[in-house]
């Protein structure tokens, strides 16, 4: 069990829980039971949508350290707030928002901005050729964008998770990280200049390991 599992185990394990139909109940019906004190429906919560809030803070911090601790952090908020899901959108929406805010705020703290875009705001590249659709990609070059990704610069590489990974339109993603519409295209701009760099070198060297590795 991980450190942050047993924190939350040390937060809630003293709780009376009712007997809940967890499998079965949708994440609207567990966010009502875990507002109203039943600690299986938070549990339930927890099991089913931990590994996409830890992949998200991963992606977005490049460290799993951070991600782990952000995860958790995670789960504390969404324990405290569950009660504010009021079913108007998608559970998996909320909590990712919730997700995405509980990240950028620990950018802030530890003081990370995001760069502002130039007075011409800066041409929207297209995205590297294979990489429109990371989670469809091949296992391999998903793992060489994964690195590439994380050797970005944190402003670049938010923008990049939120816009091209998780789907947010740059007005979306300007609200989110405060910023005009004009930065956001800039950051994406750069950040897939980047990326078209990174991958290449990365091709590159992948090929000389080839030529120069040992036959069997």
């Amino acid at each position: 069990m991980k450190n942050g599992d047993l924190l939350l185990g040390r937060m809630f394990g003293q709780v009376t829980t009712p007997e809940f139909e967890r499998e079965t109940a949708t994440d609207y019906e567990l966010a009502r039971a875990a507002s109203a004190g039943d600690m299986s429906a938070f549990e339930e919560l927890y099991s089913r949508h931990s590994r996409r809030v830890y992949s998200l803070c991963l992606r977005m911090t490049a460290n799993t350290a951070e991600a782990e601790d952000l995860s958790q952090e995670v789960f504390i908020q969404l324990y405290r707030k569950v009660g504010s899901f009021r079913g108007e959108s998608r559970f998996t929406t909320w909590l990712h928002r919730l997700t995405v805010n509980q990240v950028l705020m620990h950018f802030r703290r530890k003081g990370v901005r995001v760069e502002q875009a130039s007075e011409e705001g800066g041409e929207v590249q297209q995205a590297e050729r294979g990489t429109e659709n990371p989670n469809r990609m091949p296992v391999v070059d998903r793992i060489a964008l994964d690195k590439a990704v994380s050797q970005l610069p944190p402003g670049y590489r938010a923008v990049f998770v939120l816009h091209d990974v998780e789907g947010h339109e740059h007005e979306e993603v300007a609200r989110l990280l405060g910023c005009s519409v004009g930065t956001s295209k800039s950051q994406l701009h750069k950040a897939r200049m980047k990326l078209r760099q990174l991958l290449t070198t990365g091709k590159k060297s992948r090929r000389r390991r080839a030529r120069t590795a040992p036959a069997a």
